[in-house]
């Protein structure tokens, strides 16, 4: 009919509004929820955690970070040592008319069957280059460490399609603690340990014959915020982060006996000798793990706290 026409289906508009009090609870109702996530926006998808990886690469600015300076090891005792226990020694330097002892000639079959290098040199140019100390005519030079990124720990985990186990040192100076844990953690498992750039002992010469040549199988990272690694550890990755600490609110046998939480990424913070953890970081950690002692007057340094601690996670999680 001319003036009421309306095409079959169609909706009447009116000009009926609301009814007052409504909030358009009508309206949001027929609105939906709107489209699908994409899937490197859904954070359990394949897709956004291949994304999340992708960026981090792409933040770690390249290779590994490298120590700064090369370093020396001197003492015809020493050098034979690192030899054996596989330091990552790039030349062996020798004193004009050093007396060729059998320490001496076990260098040198060592250093020819690896291809290293031997240069001869005066005694005064072997002081210099070891800055004094005492070589007994030979001495070793190993290059810069390289260290790697706290993320590519994570990556390391997700390749082996495990669990994160890292350990994290809060402030350790003393590299044959460093050497030990770095040792223990290859043993018992972890994927590897996290140091703080400053304060705190590196990859030195002492540190890599500690590790008995575990630092060569084991990544070592390295980080400028200690505290802010550990919470992208927590935010970003989901990881439970135990502290070790005297008055710990959890036992390692508590923490054992939870095989949930054993299981799941786990990190474990080592303190300095003496003086634990710092205050920020012990406030970051979600559990303080004590050891059970025999005797509350004995205390357990760095090296042997981390090992007892990895041993009996190790255990639960295997």
């Amino acid at each position: 009919m001319p003036g009421n026409s309306q095409r079959k289906g169609s909706v009447r508009k009116s000009s009926k509004k609301p009814t007052a009090g409504s909030g358009g609870r009508v309206k949001r109702g027929l609105e939906g929820r709107g489209p699908t996530p994409k899937a490197t926006e859904r954070e359990y998808h394949k897709a956004h955690k291949a994304l999340q990886a992708k960026k981090r690469a792409a933040s770690k600015g390249g290779p590994r970070r490298k120590g700064t300076d090369a370093e020396w090891i001197a003492g015809r005792n020493s050098v034979l040592e690192a030899l054996r226990e596989g330091i990552p020694i790039t030349g062996l330097y020798v004193a004009e008319g050093a007396e060729r002892d059998g320490r001496l000639r076990e260098a040198f079959r060592i250093a020819q069957d690896k291809g290293l290098s031997l240069l001869e040199v005066s005694k005064g140019e072997l002081d210099r280059l070891t800055d004094g100390a005492v070589h007994q005519g030979l001495a070793a030079r190993i290059p810069p460490f390289e260290y790697a990124h706290p993320d590519d720990l994570l990556d390391l985990a997700d390749k082996n399609k495990e669990k994160p186990l890292i350990v994290v040192l809060d402030s350790i100076t003393d590299p044959r603690n460093l050497g030990a844990i770095i040792r223990s953690a290859a043993g018992f498992g972890a994927h590897g340990v996290v140091i703080p750039e400053r304060r705190a002992a590196g990859m030195t010469a002492s540190a890599w014959k500690t590790s008995a040549g575990a630092a060569a199988r084991m990544p070592v990272a390295q980080t400028v915020n200690l505290v802010r690694t550990l919470k992208s550890f927590q935010e970003e990755e989901g990881c439970m982060v135990v502290g070790l600490a005297a008055d710990g609110d959890l036992t390692l046998d508590a923490l054992v006996a939870d095989r949930d939480l054993v299981r799941g990424p786990l990190i474990i913070v080592v303190g300095a000798e003496g003086d634990g953890l710092g205050r920020l970081v012990s406030e970051t950690c979600d559990h303080l793990v004590s050891i059970p002692m025999a005797n509350t007057l004995e205390s357990l340094n760095a090296g042997v706290a981390a090992s007892v601690c990895l041993y009996a996670v190790s255990r639960a999680r295997a």
